[in-house]
C-alpha cells in the first residue's frame, strides 16, 4: 500500500503564514496527506506554583531535564494561544484539503530547532515554512527561522511566498538542473506530483564558463584549451537538458529547457522573476560536517533567500524507497 505524503507545516500566524498556506494549492501535492501544523512559543514560560509531590510526579514524566520546560508549559497561557493559531491554520487548510488528515500542535522554545525536532521525531516527507514574518508567538524570518530549517533538516523544505494570482492561470515551474544526483531528485519529485493540465516546467541549467586570465589569453594554446573544455561543457549540459526533459515526459505537463549563461545563484532567480514562476525545485548537495553547512553555503540556500516565488528543496527519503545513493547520478560526462 503506497505510504501517504507526510508534512510538516511551521506557522506563526502572520500575513506571510497565511500566504504560505495559501501557496500549498499550487504546489501540486496529493489529496491524500498527512498534515501536522506546528506553532512554537517563543520564550522561558516559568513553571506554575505546584506542592513539592506534583512537581517530582511531572519530572517523572520525561528522560532528559530538558523536557521538564515542555511538561511544565502544557496549559500555559502562551501554550493555549499558540495551539489556537495552529488550529486557525488547520481550519484554513481544510477548506483547499479536504482530503488532508490535519493535526494541530503547540510547542514552545525556538522555533527552528522544534520543527526540526518535529521533524526529526515525525520523520514527513516535506517541511513548509513561511519566508518571513513576525507574531506575538513566533516569528519566520529567512536568515534566521526559515534558514536553520533549510539548512538542518534532513527531509525536503519549501520556503512558501504567496503569490497573487488570477482564478485558473498555469502554475509554472522552474526547475534547476546540473546533472547530478540532487537535481535529478528534483526532477522526479516534481514529475511525482499533481498538477493542473495547463502546468508548465522550465528546466534551466547554469552554464559557467571558464574564462582565462589576462595571461592566459596572450597564450593561444591556454585560450584554445579553455575554449575546449567550455565547448565541452555545453555540448554535456545540453544532454543533460535532453535527459531532463524526458525525466518529465508523460506527466502532462508543458515543459521546455534553457541553458543560460552565469552563475546558478543568480540565473535561477532571473528565470523565475522574469517568466512569473510558482516555484523554484531544486535538488540539495549534501555536506560532510556542520562546518561545510554554515560556512560553504550552497546553491539551493542563496535561490532560497533571493527568490521573488516559493523554493522547494527536495532532499531525498528514505520513506519513499528511493533507488539513488549519494553522489550518483544518471547522467554521465563519458
Amino acid at each position: 500500500m503506497t505510504k501517504k505524503m507526510k508534512i510538516l507545516i511551521g506557522y506563526d500566524g502572520s500575513s506571510c503564514a497565511d500566504a504560505a498556506l495559501d501557496d500549498l494549492h499550487r504546489a501540486g501535492l496529493p489529496g491524500q496527506v498527512k498534515a501536522s501544523v506546528l506553532s512554537v512559543t517563543e520564550g522561558w514560560i516559568p513553571p506554575p506554583d505546584l506542592s513539592t509531590s506534583e512537581i517530582v510526579e511531572r519530572a517523572e514524566q520525561v528522560h532528559v531535564p530538558g523536557d521538564l520546560k515542555r511538561v511544565f508549559a502544557r496549559g500555559s497561557n502562551a501554550m493555549n494561544k499558540a495551539q489556537v493559531l495552529a488550529q486557525r491554520a488547520v481550519d484554513r487548510l481544510r477548506a483547499n484539503f479536504p482530503g488532508w488528515e490535519i493535526v494541530a500542535e503547540a510547542s514552545c522554545g525556538s522555533p527552528a530547532w522544534e520543527l526540526v525536532l518535529k521533524a526529526d521525531q515525525w520523520q514527513p516527507d516535506l517541511i513548509v515554512v513561511g519566508s518571513h514574518g513576525r507574531s506575538a508567538v513566533s516569528r519566520f524570518v529567512l536568515g534566521s527561522v526559515s534558514q536553520r530549517v533549510l539548512t538542518e533538516a534532513r527531509c525536503s523544505v519549501r520556503v512558501a511566498r504567496g503569490r497573487l494570482e488570477e482564478p485558473d492561470t498555469p502554475v509554472r515551474i522552474i526547475v534547476g538542473v546540473d546533472g547530478s544526483a540532487a537535481s535529478d531528485l528534483a526532477l522526479r519529485e516534481v514529475a511525482s506530483r499533481t498538477w493542473a493540465p495547463t502546468s508548465e516546467v522550465r528546466v534551466v541549467i547554469a552554464n559557467d564558463p571558464l574564462v582565462p586570465t589576462f595571461v592566459g589569453r596572450l597564450i593561444p594554446p591556454v585560450s584554445e584549451s579553455v575554449e575546449e573544455s567550455n565547448q565541452a561543457d555545453l555540448q554535456w549540459l545540453r544532454k543533460v537538458a535532453r535527459r531532463s526533459v524526458e525525466v518529465l515526459h508523460g506527466t502532462k505537463l508543458k515543459v521546455t529547457s534553457e541553458i543560460r549563461d552565469g552563475n546558478p545563484k543568480r540565473v535561477l532567480v532571473d528565470a523565475a522573476e522574469e517568466w512569473g514562476a510558482d516555484c523554484i525545485f531544486v535538488g540539495s548537495v549534501g555536506f560532510s560536517n556542520l562546518f561545510e553547512r554554515f560556512v560553504l553555503g550552497s546553491v539551493s540556500s542563496a535561490v532560497a533567500t533571493r527568490a521573488h516565488c516559493s523554493v522547494e528543496v527536495v532532499r531525498r527519503n528514505d520513506r519513499k524507497g528511493s533507488n539513488h545513493r549519494e553522489g550518483d547520478s544518471e547522467y554521465s560526462r563519458n
